[in-house]
C-alpha cells in the first residue's frame, strides 16, 4: 500500500508507507510553508502517536518553528487551537478511523481550517522539491506543552447561544460512550458530565490499543449497542480516533444511522435560529449526505448547497456562504459558531440539546425525521474508463432528471438519488445511492452497477 497523499493530508502504515523520511519531508515542507511561524501540533492517541509527534516536533524546532504541543486531543481541538492561538499553522498526528497500523498528518492553514485544493498544490511542491535549509543552533525554535485547550474547546460549546446546560441537566441522561482509546477517552466523557449525564465508559483509555475496528459504522459498535440496552441507558454514543465523526445508538441498541447525526443536528440549529428571530439560512453539505437534510431545510425556509466529497470543500463553501451548519453524512459536524470543521464534541452538545428540547426517547427522535436508507456499493473498472462511464451516463440522464458533475456524477430522481464517484485511490468506482426504502436504494445501486458494467 503506497503512502496516501490527498486534500486530507498523507496516510499511511507505519514502518511501510509511511516512514520516519517521510514524516520528516512533510513537515520541513509544512514549516518552509508556513514560513517557519509558530506551529501547533496534536494527536489522537493511537500507539504510534508519540513517536511520530516527536519526529514532527524535532524538525519544526530545527526549521526554525515554534512548536505549541497540545497533547493527545480531537483533531478539531487543534484545529481550534491553531484559530484561537493566531498560528502559522497546525498539524494532527492521525489517521482517521484507519486501523491501528496507520498514521498519518492532517495540515491546517492559519485559521484553523484543512489547507484547500490550492493551497495542497503549492504544499505539495515544496514537499517534492525537498532540499530543505535547516536553522543553526542558536536560531532552533522554542517548544511550549500546552493542554488546556480541551477545557478551552469544551467551554466553546458549553458558552454557544442556544445550549442550555442546565435544562439538560435537569434531564438526567444516562449515556454509554465508546471512544475506541483514542482522542475521545478524555474530552467527551467530560463534556457528557459538565452536562450532567450519568457516563458510562467503554474504551476511554486512550491507550491507543483500538478495541475494535475504529470506524464508527454499525457493523463494529454491537459491543456498544449491548452495553446501551444492559445499562438501559438513554442514547449511546461512539467518535472515531481523532473525533471528527460522530454517531447515536438509539435506547433499543439500534444504529441511529450516521446520515442522521448531520440530519438531525441541521434540525436543532436551525430551529434555535428561527426561535432567535433568524431566518434565510444556508445549509452545506456535500454531495452524498442524505436527503432528508433537503426535507428539514424546506421546513425552516432554509436553502440547501452540495460540494463534492470532503471536508474542506464544504467548510469553504459554508465559510464563503455564512453558512449556520453544515458537514458531511458520514458523522461530521460543522458549526461556524465554533469553528469550520468537522467536530464530534460539538455534535455532542446539540444532539443533547435536542434530545432534551424533543422531550422524547432517542428513538422517537429518530422516527420524527424524514426516513431514507442509504446503500453502498462499488465496481471494479477492469479496462474500463470512469471518466468516459460517467460523461455517458450524463449524457444520458441529464435529459430527463437533475444531474450534477461537480464530483463524479451525481442523478437526482423524484423520490431517490444515486452518486457515482471514481476512486482516487482504487481502480473502482463507488455507487451510493438513497431511496425511501432499503430494497428502492438497492435495486438503484444494482441498476447503475449494471449501466457501468455493460
Amino acid at each position: 500500500m503506497a503512502l496516501m497523499v490527498s486534500i486530507s493530508g498523507i496516510r499511511g502504515i507505519v514502518g511501510e508507507s509511511l516512514t520516519p523520511g517521510l514524516v520528516v519531508k512533510y513537515a520541513a515542507a509544512f514549516a518552509e510553508y508556513c514560513n517557519r511561524g509558530t506551529i501547533i501540533i496534536g494527536r489522537d492517541g493511537r500507539i504510534t502517536g508519540s513517536s511520530i509527534t516527536h519526529i514532527v516536533s524535532s524538525t519544526l524546532l530545527q526549521m526554525g518553528c515554534n512548536v505549541v504541543a497540545v497533547g493527545v486531543c480531537p483533531t478539531p481541538t487543534v484545529a481550534l487551537a491553531v484559530e484561537k492561538m493566531n498560528a502559522a499553522g497546525g498539524i494532527a498526528v492521525t489517521a482517521s478511523h484507519n486501523p491501528v497500523q496507520w498514521n498519518g498528518l492532517k495540515f491546517f492553514a492559519p485559521g484553523g481550517m484543512f489547507l484547500n485544493g490550492d493551497e495542497n498544490k503549492k504544499f505539495w511542491q515544496i514537499a517534492d522539491r525537498g532540499n530543505f535549509t535547516y536553522v543553526p543552533w542558536n536560531k532552533q525554535g522554542n517548544y511550549t506543552a500546552d493542554s488546556s485547550h480541551i477545557d478551552n474547546h469544551i467551554n466553546s460549546i458549553l458558552s454557544l447561544p442556544y445550549i442550555h446546560r442546565e435544562k439538560i441537566r435537569k434531564r438526567g441522561l444516562k449515556v454509554v460512550v465508546d471512544c475506541v482509546n483514542a482522542a475521545g477517552g478524555v474530552i467527551v466523557p467530560k463534556l457528557l458530565r459538565e452536562f450532567g449525564c450519568d457516563v458510562i465508559e467503554m474504551n476511554c483509555d486512550v491507550s491507543g490499543i483500538f478495541s475494535h475496528t475504529p470506524e464508527p459504522i454499525p457493523e463494529n459498535l454491537g459491543d456498544l449497542a449491548k452495553r446501551v440496552i444492559a445499562e438501559k441507558a438513554d442514547v449511546g454514543i461512539a467518535v472515531d480516533p481523532d473525533v471528527d465523526r460522530l454517531v447515536f445508538i438509539d435506547e433499543q441498541g439500534r444504529p441511529f444511522v450516521e446520515e442522521y447525526t448531520i440530519a438531525s443536528v441541521v434540525k436543532f440549529v436551525l430551529n434555535a435560529e428561527k426561535k432567535l428571530g433568524r431566518h434565510n439560512h444556508t445549509v452545506v453539505v456535500n454531495l452524498s449526505t442524505t436527503r432528508a437534510v433537503d426535507d428539514i431545510a424546506a421546513e425552516y425556509g432554509a436553502h440547501v448547497v452540495r460540494t463534492p466529497v470532503g471536508e474542506i470543500n464544504v467548510a469553504s463553501k459554508m465559510k464563503a456562504l455564512h453558512s449556520v451548519i453544515g458537514g458531511e453524512g458520514s458523522g461530521g459536524v460543522i458549526l461556524p459558531e465554533v469553528h469550520y470543521g468537522r467536530d464530534a464534541v460539538v455534535g455532542i452538545g446539540l444532539f443533547l440539546q435536542l434530545l432534551v428540547d424533543f422531550g422524547g426517547k432517542t428513538s422517537d427522535l429518530k422516527s420524527s425525521l424524514p426516513q431514507y436508507t442509504i446503500v453502498k456499493d462499488k465496481i471494479d473498472l477492469g479496462s474500463l474508463k470512469p471518466d468516459v462511464i460517467l460523461h455517458a451516463l450524463h449524457e444520458k440522464y441529464s435529459k430527463t432528471e437533475k444531474t450534477n458533475m461537480d464530483d463524479g456524477l451525481k442523478i437526482d430522481f423524484t423520490s431517490s438519488w444515486v452518486h457515482l464517484r471514481k476512486s482516487n485511490t482504487e481502480p473502482i468506482i463507488r455507487v451510493i445511492a438513497e431511496a425511501q426504502s432499503r430494497e428502492e436504494a438497492a435495486a438503484l445501486v444494482q441498476k447503475f452497477k449494471k449501466e457501468i458494467g455493460s
